[in-house]
């Protein structure tokens, strides 16, 4: 797979009560944040779908992941059109089915970029009203929709801290954005506290 780099360097973020961020930024795989997709890119995506299915790797090990990896850090990802393709193959490819014309061009036809992270706290409603915002160079983009788990899931070491885990999902319109320029991806908690994550888009290859 080809690789997506962040920029390098480690953040602690300003905490409120029931949250614990710390976040090592780290590479991670991924297409290009591809708007116009080619025919050829299309076809690309989705033979990585098939050789996903083919060799039993999860799906969303396709997603574009960045963070530090390992548990209990928060992690985010990017679903692209050939992100969300080379997924959907490997969804189908699994049940011996092909994706129709029908089922790309949905996604070919999507106009936003979809950006999760997953988040740790001590609370089970910590990530509840949290909300996302993209920076590139002092521009603020705002999301198209954000939605967060208003019941946060067990993590590995629970009771003890960070006893929960939760997930928050932006949705970017791409014609809000530049899709290879630097990017500051921060999620901001309604009670305080929030984890930033430093993008250069352009370094998909």
């Amino acid at each position: 797979m080809k690789r997506f780099r962040t920029l390098a360097g480690r953040m602690v973020t300003a905490l409120g009560p029931g949250a614990l961020l710390v976040c090592m930024l780290c590479p991670a795989t991924s297409q290009a944040i591809e708007v116009h997709p080619t025919a050829t890119q299309v076809q690309a995506a989705l033979q990585r779908g098939k050789q996903a299915a083919e060799q039993r790797i999860p799906p969303d090990q396709l997603y574009a992941w960045f963070g530090e990896d390992g548990d209990l850090h928060p992690r985010g990802f990017l679903m692209t059109k050939l992100g969300g393709l080379a997924v959907m193959g490997t969804h189908f490819y699994l049940r011996g089915a092909t994706p129709d014309e029908v089922e790309i061009a949905q996604i070919l036809d999507g106009k936003t970029l979809l950006v999760g992270v997953i988040l740790y706290g001590d609370r089970s409603t910590f990530a509840i009203d949290s909300y996302a915002l993209f920076d590139q160079g002092g521009r603020t983009i705002k999301p198209v929709s954000v939605r967060f788990d208003g019941q946060a899931a067990r993590s590995s070491v629970w009771p003890k801290s960070p006893a929960y885990r939760a997930k928050v999902v932006a949705s970017f319109a791409y014609a809000d954005f530049d899709p290879v320029a630097r990017t500051t991806f921060s999620v901001f908690l309604s009670g305080g506290g929030q984890v930033t994550f430093d993008l250069d888009f352009s370094q998909i290859e």
